[in-house]
């Protein structure tokens, strides 16, 4: 099998910048989670080391490529022990399963190595080894209490992939915000939130792009944010792709319901919330939810505002909620 990364954000931010600003912002740039992130806001003091501690901490807590972070020490069975970060992410994660019917399910992580999404390369599994893996797949059997993990099974991995960057992204505005800092926008990895003013003064205006076929894309609409917090957070198929060794090719969204490759229409999402981490897990539940309806209808009873992007025959389609 052909691994076949394109890690590319659907968001991007689109600013001016002017002489006459009448506030000192500071920007910070870097690379974290297999991407990068770019960091925004006004402030007389460089917060550039409390950023880079927020990430820090959060990698150590749930990062499933960090070998010493808490989720890896729970998936290994070496501990049931967990800090608050990881018990806040799980109740996020369990909120939006609920919302979404179970297609949303960080409790996937068996399914996720298994093709080759994970830390291995994986293969293409057949019948027996899916029902195998499925088995111990389930926020159903799964809990968090005082610190506590209780798993669905010993084999069952915790996958908080689909959460963790807007989470990020909400622990780093949090940190500007007890440090006095009403405009920034937090990006990482093509997830945001936003506050207050860009450096012209004027709201943030946020780039939201679109499949137009294969893997290319091109903008769909620029979006205002701010000046009240808000999130924007987005996930999409056609950038994360595998190629069997027969050339088929299949999209990272897994279904825990089925075990395989989500069939849907759905190309691309953006949600709307105020948490950017609850944006960020409706995004997947959105893309694993088999059509845009269907789509639209997680993202209502979350109390989200959506944009979907759906393959509609030989044509590309775009619905939304209201209000988006």
């Amino acid at each position: 099998m052909r691994r076949r990364f394109v890690i590319l954000p659907l968001i991007s931010v689109l600013f001016l910048i002017f002489a006459s600003c009448r506030q000192k912002y500071i920007t910070s740039d870097g690379f974290a989670w297999a991407t990068t992130y770019h960091i925004v806001y006004s402030s007389a003091v460089d917060l550039s080391d409390s950023i880079e501690a927020e990430i820090a901490a959060i990698d150590s807590s749930l990062s499933m490529f960090n070998p010493l972070s808490e989720v890896s020490a729970v998936n290994d069975g070496v501990t049931d022990r967990v800090g608050w970060r990881f018990a806040e992410v799980f109740e996020i994660s369990k909120d939006v399963w609920k919302h979404s019917g179970g297609v949303y399910d960080p409790t996937i992580g068996p399914v996720v190595e298994l093709w080759g999404f994970g830390r291995s390369e994986g293969c293409v599994p057949d019948d027996s080894t899916v029902a195998s893996v499925l088995r111990c797949v389930g926020m159903d059997g799964c809990a968090v209490s005082g610190g506590v993990v209780v798993k669905k099974a010993p084999e069952t991995r915790f996958d908080f992939s689909s959460v963790a960057k807007g989470y990020g992204v909400d622990c780093i505005a949090d940190m500007l915000e007890r440090n006095g800092v009403d405009n920034y926008m937090v990006e990482i990895g093509g997830e945001i939130a936003a506050r207050g003013v860009n450096p012209s003064g004027r709201q943030w205006h946020i780039q939201i792009d679109s499949p137009s076929g294969g893997m290319s894309h091109e903008r769909l609409v620029v979006l205002p944010v701010g000046p009240d917090r808000s999130a924007v957070a987005s996930s999409g198929n056609y950038r994360n792709i595998r190629v069997d060794s027969l050339g088929r090719s299949y999209g990272h969204t897994l279904s825990p319901l089925t075990g395989y490759p989500a069939e849907t229409s759905v190309l691309a999402v953006t949600m709307l919330h105020q948490s950017c981490a609850f944006a960020d897990a409706l995004a997947t539940a959105a893309m694993a939810s088999g059509c845009a309806d269907s789509a639209l209808a997680i993202a209502v009873r979350a109390g989200a505002r959506a944009l979907v992007v759906e393959a509609s025959g030989d044509t590309i389609r775009m619905v939304h909620t209201d209000g988006f």
